[in-house]
Formats: C-alpha cells, structure tokens, sequence
C-alpha cells in the first residue's frame, strides 16, 4: 500500500467524526427540549442493569459545558483516527468504546458513570502511543500535536475531582495504550532505497560505478552517439564574389 492511497483525504475523514458529534448535539437537545433525563443509561458499575451504559453512556452527558469539553476533542482526534488509520480506523473506535466501558464498569466507583470523555481519552493514548512506536515522522508528528493540544487531560486520569469519572479516563488511557501495542501494523510504508532490496546489485549500481575497488573516484567518459550523416564529408560549396567597377570620366576641372 503507497503512502499516496494511504494518506488520501475524503469527505468520510470529517464527516463520520463531525455525524457522531452531532448524534450527542442531538440527545442533548432531546433531553432538554423535553425535559428528559437519560443519566440513568449510563454505567453503573458492578450492576447488571449498568451494562447498558457501555453502549449508552458516550452519547449522555450532564450539561453543555460537559458536551462541549468532549464534543471537540472528539471530533479532532476522530478526524486524525481516520485519516491516518484508515484501515483499521473503525477497529479501534468501536472496541474502543466497548473495552472503555467494561473496564469503567470493573473498577469505577458506585455511581452513574456519562460522557464521552472515555473515548476521548482512548482515542489520544491510541494516537500518541502509535506514534512513537511506529518510529515514521509523520505519525510521530501526530504524537507531538496530541501532546500539544491534550496533554493536559492526563491528570484527570488519577481522582482529582471526585465529580469528574477518573475511572472512565483511565479505562480510556489504558485501552487506547493496549490497542497501540496490538495494531502492528503502520499505516504507511516504509520507504525503500535501491540497495535495501534483496535483488540489489551492487555491480549495477551506476552510482558505485564510479568508485574503484579503493573508493577513489573515477571519471566515467560519456559515451557520445555518432550521427553518421553529421560526419559525412563533402566539397564545399564554391562561394562567388561579383567585383562591379564603376567608369567615371575626368573632368576638366578635375584635369587642371
């Protein structure tokens, strides 16, 4: 697969990112248009009932300040999921919302567990840890602006604010962490120089062809093609020079 068909933008890199921040735009406005509450899909941990947060869950959030911390950090991170990821982009953003929601079902406190949060905090591990340990710049890059622009979010995995569900960062954290180890394969291939192949030949390699068996440098005289019809010889053209004499007669006057 060429780097070219790899990294390809289509309409598909913002619009599936930009439909699921919609899909919480518009539970939202449900929920407050007609004085709903869906708090109670979310996860709650070690209860059967509470399962049904792990599909649930992403999708509820408690107010607009809480909708719009996730709302754009999902939708930038998803974008560079699948445009950098593209094989693989539904893999990680599906599992990744299912693992992120068993785990906060395992060890979170005893309480109703919302937001997408979770995911966000899937998607920037997975990003940056896939990064570093593909060693090619451009995702290496990647990791650099997910550092930049979120790397801040990591003290909220650890129980700073016991309104915020650390538990559900860190199960994020964690999942996004383990799926850069279990996606091995980079999206985008290694280049390849001429002598990294193994049909290489060294003999036929123009450029070492200039180096003796010392490493000196030696000047490859260029084979210049002979045209046959330039080199044919011919008599030259005779060249004609016309003398035209001009017959004045003297004067008298000039005579004196």
């Amino acid at each position: 697969m060429s780097t070219s068909n790899q990294l390809k933008f289509s309409p598909e890199v913002f619009g599936f990112p930009l439909l699921f921040v919609m899909v919480l735009w518009i539970v939202f406005w449900v929920e407050s248009r007609f004085s709903l509450n869906f708090n109670s899909f979310g996860v709650y941990p070690r209860d059967w009932k509470g399962l049904r947060g792990i599909i649930f869950s992403p999708f509820i959030h408690g107010s607009l300040k809480h909708l719009f911390n996730n709302s754009v950090p999902l939708f930038v991170l998803s974008s560079a999921l699948f445009y950098f990821y593209r094989d693989i982009r539904w893999k990680v953003l599906l599992f990744g919302l299912l693992f992120t929601g068993i785990a906060t079902w395992l060890i979170g406190r005893p309480s109703l567990h919302i937001g997408a949060s979770g995911i966000v905090y899937m998607l920037a591990a997975f990003l940056f840890f896939k990064g570093v340990f593909s060693k090619q710049y451009q995702l290496i890059a990647l990791s650099l602006i997910v550092v930049f622009l979120y790397g801040g979010m990591l003290w909220y995995v650890f129980p700073v604010n016991p309104e915020i569900s650390w538990e559900g960062h860190l199960s994020g954290f964690f999942i996004g962490l383990l799926f850069a180890f279990y996606f091995k394969r980079n999206p985008i291939p290694n280049k390849k120089y001429d002598w990294e192949h193994d049909d290489y030949d060294s003999e036929k390699d123009p450029f070492l062809k200039q180096f003796d068996e010392n490493g000196n440098f030696i000047e490859i005289p260029k084979n210049i093609p002979i045209d046959p019809v330039s080199e044919k010889i011919t008599a030259p053209t005779p060249r004609f020079i016309k003398i035209v004499y001009t017959l004045k007669k003297k004067s008298e006057t000039d005579l004196e």
